[in-house]
């Protein structure tokens, strides 16, 4: 045989070995593809083939395999997501602020138990002689205290949920970006031997969108496939190695504690501290930051709103005008817990916010102090309903408050607690406007990315070809080996 002939039969045979090569790994990247047209974060693969120069024979070269990804769709989904999450956090806490106090028509609510209050004293007023009805007086009375107690309670608890929160999604922040560490070393060491790490790169692309719901962000590629990770905030989360977070959870937050006075904790990276404000934070955005809007600032100004109501109320029957047989400094039918209300001490008020023990007698008081005074030394006249009808105009009666949303306008009793309950109201249907709002921004980009995804029509298009070309370089082999079993006949 001469050497010529040889060698075009052996070049014929290596390049059809090398298109039957090429077909089988692309059918394997388009089995791949069909397979994972619905999982998250899959990227599309892509078979990169060119003509192999380096034989006389031609042939082809398998390149190696491609991951298609819109990188910025992924970016714009990643800080939709982190709105979501704080938004929907911020809507779930304007929903318990309602809870709390109660929707008008609640029998429960504030403003229920206000107007129940006064529909008690008028009762009483038309026969102040009657002692079932001074009984139904202080019983509501005594409601309505437990009721503000409840309250402030409530806000306490959510700010220590919030508190116990942020640190389980530290520690899921800081455990994400030691994951996204060691992916972007094993994405190194892959790629620098020459493998294909797809597969890395979809989990990398994954941790990355948990951490962005938690802290929204902004990676830079570097060298060797590797990524750094920013906060849109511009903290630096990784870049080489993972950054700490350092937070101290707090066993039970109250009233009166907060991360400027130094008794609740913010939050550190690698031990220095950092702002965390809902506006200057810069974890700002995700559901980190929400947590700290919730503990730090919406429940504080909740309390702070509920501490108003329950001041107004004191300081109504408190007054001398209501009952005369106070003295400066004596508590009235509502107390700080027994004590005369100072101004000084509104913070917390309505936690401590208990009926006079000289009206209750489950406290070991009478009655008919209600009728006769809180200081009176004895029963006085059981028709006289003056101190009772004093009651009834404290409560009706448009006074300035002191503190709260209520400052500048003059209020009953029962408008102020429907103001404030219209204005949680009013904030509860803002942060479902954002959270729709938001949740709409991801689905649309979660279409969007879909969309750029695998297209299984053109996948199955490309598998006819493959198999095309797969019986085109199979046929060549079969013909090589007729033309040599022809050769060796000879």
């Amino acid at each position: 045989m001469e050497k010529g002939v040889e060698m075009s039969i052996s070049g014929a045979l290596s390049s059809a070995m090398q298109g039957l090569r090429a077909a089988g790994r692309g059918s394997e990247v388009i089995a791949s593809n069909l397979s994972n047209a619905l999982t998250p974060g899959y990227g599309v693969r892509s078979l990169e083939l060119s003509a192999d120069t380096t034989a006389t024979h031609g042939g082809v070269k398998i390149d190696g395999v491609s991951r298609l990804v819109n990188e910025s769709i992924v970016h714009d989904k990643r800080i939709a997501e982190a709105g979501q999450a704080n938004a929907s956090a911020i809507l779930d806490l304007y929903i318990k602020i309602e809870d709390l106090l109660g929707a008008p028509d609640d029998p429960a609510s504030l403003s229920a138990q206000t107007a129940q209050l006064e529909k008690n004293l008028i009762t009483a007023a038309s026969r102040p002689d009657a002692p079932e009805r001074l009984s139904t007086v202080v019983a509501s009375a005594r409601i309505l205290a437990n009721t503000f107690n409840e309250a402030s309670d409530g806000l306490q608890k959510v700010r220590t949920t919030a508190d116990r929160t942020i640190e389980l999604q530290v520690d899921q922040l800081n455990n994400a970006l030691l994951q996204v560490q060691e992916l972007n070393a094993q994405i190194t060491k892959t790629q620098v031997q020459g493998n294909n790490s797809s597969g890395l790169l979809d989990l990398r692309q994954r941790v990355i969108d948990e951490i962005s719901v938690l802290v929204p962000v902004r990676t830079v590629a570097r060298d060797n496939g590797q990524v750094a990770i920013y906060s849109t905030g511009g903290a630096v989360l990784l870049d080489s190695l993972a950054a700490e977070i350092g937070f101290e959870r707090s066993n039970l937050v109250t009233p009166y504690m907060s991360e400027s006075a130094g008794t609740l904790s913010g939050l550190t990276i690698n031990g220095i501290a950092f702002r965390t404000g809902s506006s200057s934070g810069v974890l700002s955005g995700g559901s980190i930051a929400a947590q700290f809007e919730i503990r730090d600032e919406i429940a504080v100004e909740a309390q702070a709103q509920i501490d108003a109501l329950a001041r107004d109320l004191v300081e109504r029957f408190q007054d001398p005008a209501v009952d005369p047989g106070l003295a400066i400094g004596d508590a009235g039918l509502f107390t700080d817990e027994g004590n005369f209300f100072d101004p000084a001490n509104e913070n917390g008020l309505a936690q401590r916010l208990v009926l006079n023990a000289a009206v209750d007698p489950d406290q070991g008081g009478e009655t008919w102090r209600l009728r006769d005074g809180i200081n009176a030394a004895g029963p006085g006249d059981v028709g006289d309903a003056t101190l009772l009808n004093n009651m009834i105009s404290a409560l009706s009666t448009g006074r300035v408050s002191s503190s709260g949303i209520f400052s500048g306008g003059s209020y009953s009793t029962i408008d102020l607690t429907s103001t404030l309950t219209s204005h949680y109201g009013a904030e509860r249907l803002n942060a479902e406007q954002i959270q729709s709002f938001s949740a709409t921004q991801v689905t649309e980009l979660t279409e969007r990315l879909l969309s750029e995804g695998v297209d299984s029509d053109q996948e199955l298009q490309k598998l006819l070809l493959v198999e095309q070309a797969f019986a085109a370089n199979a046929r060549m082999v079969q013909a090589v080996d007729e033309m040599m079993q022809t050769l060796l006949r000879i």
